[in-house]
């Protein structure tokens, strides 16, 4: 049974839709939050550092909706059995990613001098967001929930064989 090049497309696109619908609602935690923080409690008249702490804030609130969504429905299939490990993997590449979008809005409020809500959003929620979920949809899809190293591999006939250059998938029928 082998699996056609328009098979791993479409899987593949189903794939990065429903990865785009959990980062869209992650994006609206993310974005709300900011700016209820960025307008409020820490407006940078009144805390220097006040947009950096609301996005570090926002974004880890971002990171816990998107782990659940990932991991329940874009990726379901590919669940670690570890699951400590499999949020830590995702925890570290979703900092990663935080620390784009980061850097995006440093860039831009403190090197360029771009000050307004309106700049803050730009790089932050824009440019750092765009960076940032290229950066993690391929380290989910690739690393954290690959195919290899979900617990889904022994329960549907698929032996992963382990090579000096890799692993390979041999796909098998189940025994009944």
């Amino acid at each position: 049974m082998s699996i056609t090049l328009k098979q791993r497309l479409l899987s593949f696109l189903s794939q990065g839709l429903k990865f785009g619908a959990v980062g869209a609602l992650g994006f609206v935690v993310d974005f709300t939050v900011f700016n209820l923080l960025r307008t409020t409690v820490l407006d940078s008249a009144d805390v220097h550092a006040g947009p950096i702490y609301a996005k570090v804030i926002s974004t880890v609130l971002a990171i816990l909706v998107n782990w659940l969504g990932n991991r329940y429905w874009t990726f379901s299939k590919n669940r670690q059995d570890h699951t400590a490990r499999e949020g830590l993997e995702f925890l570290a590449v979703s900092l990663v990613g935080m620390g784009i979008g980061i850097g995006c809005l440093w860039f831009s409020h403190y090197v360029l001098g771009y000050t307004s809500v309106l700049a803050d959003n730009i790089s932050g929620n824009v440019v750092g967001l765009i960076l940032g979920a290229v950066f993690r949809f391929a380290l989910y899809r690739y690393w954290v929930f690959a195919p290899s190293r979900s617990g889904a591999s022994a329960s549907v006939g698929i032996a992963v064989v382990s090579t000096r250059t890799g692993a390979i998938r041999l796909a098998a029928t189940p025994e009944r």
